[in-house]
């Protein structure tokens, strides 16, 4: 655990392919995604948010701070980012926001311990198995809060790494845990997923 890093769970997008609704509450194996999530997060961090956009109430029940994008727009991950970062700029000692998606129940136990180790004052670190990009999964410095918010004001892109490449950044590298086992950064985006996720969770190898 970091004293420094704080956590946030990204559950602000529009769940489209998932039919709508809130994808995070989606259960798998009797569990909503999102309590997964938080179950596998929290223990690696000092705090913890999530960032929705939707109706806070069936976030509550987890006991965490409910936290709607700053910005309108729906404008995609940064903007959960920059809420993240504006969010940990107001807790005592915390440098770091670390981002996970809402839809990857089998994320990283050490996930954060892993990033620290590559981390700097003002470095990014960005999430990367089997040669793909995870770029909801980050080490976000809150110095760059207001650089953020200044891209997020003026950019003609939202993407991720179009902002993550004017700065100082590095790819933290993770592989699956053992033969068989699902990608650590898989996510359920569909209902199809949804139900492999499923299936790793029954074959006891997630």
């Amino acid at each position: 655990m970091s004293s420094e890093i704080a956590g946030l769970v990204l559950a602000g997008g529009l769940s489209r392919r998932m039919g709508g609704g809130e994808k995070g509450l989606q259960l798998l194996a009797g569990q909503s995604m999102i309590s997964r999530v938080i179950g596998r997060i929290a223990p690696q961090v000092d705090a913890l948010a999530i960032n929705a956009n939707s109706d806070p109430d069936p976030y509550l029940e987890f006991g965490l701070p409910v936290l709607p994008d700053t910005i309108g727009g729906h404008v995609g991950p940064l903007a959960g980012v920059l809420t993240g970062l504006e969010w940990a700029a107001t807790l005592p000692g915390v440098t770091h926001v670390v981002s996970a998606a809402t839809d990857t129940p089998f994320l990283p136990l050490d996930l954060v311990e892993r990033f620290a180790a590559l981390a700097g004052p003002e470095r990014i670190i960005i999430a990367r198995s089997d040669g793909n990009r995870h770029p909801v999964f980050g080490l976000w410095p809150v110095v760059l809060r207001q650089d953020l918010a200044e891209w997020l004001a003026t950019s003609d892109t939202m993407k991720v790494l179009a902002w993550v490449h004017r700065h100082d950044f590095a790819f933290c590298d993770f592989e699956a845990d053992g033969e068989g086992a699902p990608d650590p950064f898989f996510n359920a985006n569909t209902p199809e997923e949804l139900a492999e996720a499923a299936a790793f969770i029954a074959r006891d190898i997630a």
